[in-house]
């Protein structure tokens, strides 16, 4: 998009600014293609969050003009739709040549928040066939869609970088997955959806004046600064894995597991990306698998800090011609668990309501997680109900407590954390408002997913805004909706998830 920013707001969905930068580059980078239509789409859900990041009319939810673009119906004037061609290593194997196998870039608008932000990109998830869908069709089903849609604004409501979801459509069309399943099309946001995965794609095809041009789009549209860096691509490399870094710390501060980090799922942005068989953790266990297809653990909640870091260094090798050298592209990548490690550091204390840090803080951390382990204890309740434990009167932490199946060894250990906490002579009252504001009480369990899915499947869409709304707020109290916050009924146990999901 060429000339000033319009920040606009109120647009309609047919007058959107629709530019597409990533057109501009050369036709090897993607394919033009209109998306195929699906017979009489219907709105599953919608986020006014998300609209009004692009200063969308918040009346455009209820028009037709509005369901028929963002199900690929009715494609802008302005608009120019690509898919991307892009590949990568998935489960750590070369996968060769992959791309937008089902999604289709109708073009990036003015980002009118205060974010930092310049464009946000809207691309349209199971949009239909293009050259990258293998032997796929093209298609995104019901139940994947509104589980990306929830948890993209559950990301963003828990403050972690994530792409974000403007809508749901669905039709009656059916498309085959293990068993029949009824077509929908997500439509996503994020400033770019650039890959690791988009520059291994130009450095296994020895493409090097298509890598440097990729690079150097990335950098002079989104990270302009670096390019006054002795070497700006090996800066690039660097604050991608300082990203990086920083994102799996968020992830593992929640309990967040994504379920396949492959280096085409891994954002050049640091965001999170892909939404597929992900889950929050429940009983707490870091052996624990969200893929059922996943049978070697590779992508286990213990395991996503290393693969992220293997991802990096996959991400490393694809630049290294153009950094120049394997010293100068190790002294990017070296400071990955340094980031990592300083900025959990960072969350937990945060989490346990500690404002000054102590070289024995990581003990209490490593019993913590040793007794959360050992007792198999909700993740995110565990936190939420330590923000009202009391430093005084064991009665207060009574619903904790029950939390623990060995409440002497709880109690131990509570005694420790209370030891610590007087030693920086910390208020109960403070303490607690600071705890709420980063242990949420509501994530997106995935059995709350499934009844939202179900009654979806239904033609009932009012789960699916029921739960937009409660994880939009993820650490207010919101005590109507408390039921949510409790723990998982037995059912859910069986639910599995996998790279289909």
């Amino acid at each position: 998009m060429n000339g000033p920013i319009s920040l606009k707001r109120g647009y309609r969905t047919g007058a959107l600014p629709l530019g597409n930068s990533f057109a501009g580059l050369p036709p090897t980078f993607f394919t033009r293609l209109m998306p195929t239509p699906l017979p009489a789409p219907y709105l599953v859900g919608a986020s006014a969050s998300a609209a009004q990041l692009i200063g969308l009319a918040p009346g455009e939810f209820a028009t037709r003009e509005f369901i028929e673009t963002f199900t690929g119906n009715r494609t802008p004037e302005n608009a120019v739709p690509v898919a991307a061609v892009y590949s990568g290593h998935q489960f750590g194997v070369w996968a060769g040549q992959l791309g937008d196998g089902r999604a289709i870039l109708l073009g990036e608008v003015p980002d009118c928040s205060d974010s930092g932000n310049i464009w946000q990109e809207l691309q349209l998830k199971g949009a239909g066939l293009t050259p990258y869908s293998r032997m796929g069709d093209g298609r995104a089903v019901l139940r994947s869609s509104i589980r990306e849609f929830l948890c993209s604004e559950a990301m963003h409501g828990l403050g972690i970088p994530t792409s974000r979801a403007l809508c749901v459509t669905g039709s009656d069309q059916y498309v085959m997955r293990e068993t029949p399943e009824t077509a929908a099309v997500l439509t996503r946001m994020a400033p770019t959806f650039v890959r690791f995965g988009s520059f291994e794609h130009w450095f296994y095809n020895d493409k090097m004046e298509e890598l440097r041009a990729l690079a150097d789009y990335v950098i002079d549209r989104f990270y302009p600064i670096l390019r006054t860096a002795d070497n700006p691509y090996q800066a690039l490399l660097q604050e991608v894995t300082q990203r990086s870094a920083h994102l799996m710390a968020h992830w593992q501060s929640v309990g967040f597991m994504h379920g396949v980090m492959n280096t085409d799922n891994m954002s050049i942005l640091g965001l999170t990306l892909d939404y597929g068989p992900f889950g929050f953790m429940e009983a707490f266990d870091p052996q624990h698998i969200c893929n059922h297809t996943d049978r070697q653990g590779r992508y286990s909640y213990r395991m996503q800090p290393q693969m992220a870091e293997w991802n990096c260094y996959a991400l490393g090798q694809a630049l290294l011609p153009l950094i120049g050298s394997v010293e100068a592209t190790r002294a990017a990548l070296e400071p990955f668990q340094a980031h990592y490690l300083a900025r959990l550091d960072i969350l937990l204390h945060a989490k346990l309501g500690l404002v000054s840090t102590q070289p024995s803080d990581q003990l209490l951390f490593d019993a913590m997680f040793g007794l959360m382990e050992a007792n198999h204890v909700d993740f995110t309740l565990f936190f939420r109900l330590l923000c009202d434990l009391q430093l005084d009167g064991d009665g207060q932490a009574a619903s904790l407590r029950d939390l623990f199946i060995d409440r002497a060894a709880f109690d131990a250990w509570a005694t420790q954390y209370r030891s610590r906490l007087r030693q920086e002579n910390s208020s109960d009252l403070q303490r607690r408002l600071a705890m709420q504001t980063v242990n949420p009480k509501y994530v997106l369990r995935n059995y709350l997913a499934q009844v939202a899915i179900e009654k979806a499947q239904n033609k009932d869409f009012s789960e699916v805004a029921k739960l937009l709304a409660i994880l939009e707020k993820p650490f207010d109290e919101q005590p109507e909706h408390a039921a949510y916050a409790e723990l998982p009924p037995d059912w859910a146990s069986q639910l599995e998830v996998s790279c289909s999901s």
